[in-house]
């Protein structure tokens, strides 16, 4: 698994939906690699182009206040999106993102 994978899986998450790293190191090919998942979208390298802000935690927690350029910047894209978030956290059964097999 490689950063383009990442990226390139990133991309797949429909606006108005979110992924969890652990569902982007699966579509990456590395079902394991939800570390190295976080590792690459602390340096994405086209913000405008890869939505990062589309991917949480497991429990639909939403990153640390050093992402995005402030502790709500990815709360107010997600919501811009019409995604609610409350309290730093999004509802996976309501906005999680389905991929399919394969």
């Amino acid at each position: 698994m490689n950063y383009k994978d990442i990226y390139d899986a990133v991309r797949k998450i429909p606006r108005g939906r979110v992924a969890t790293y652990g569902q982007i190191a699966s579509l990456a090919g590395n079902p394991k690699g939800a570390r190295a998942v976080g590792n690459a979208l602390h340096v994405n390298p086209f913000p405008g182009e890869i939505p990062c802000h589309r991917v949480v935690n497991s429990q639909g927690r939403l990153s640390g206040s050093f992402a995005f350029g402030g502790p709500d910047a990815q709360a107010e894209l997600l919501r811009s999106e019409g995604v609610e978030v409350i309290d730093s956290a999004v509802d996976l059964k309501k906005y999680l993102a389905l991929f399919a097999e394969g």
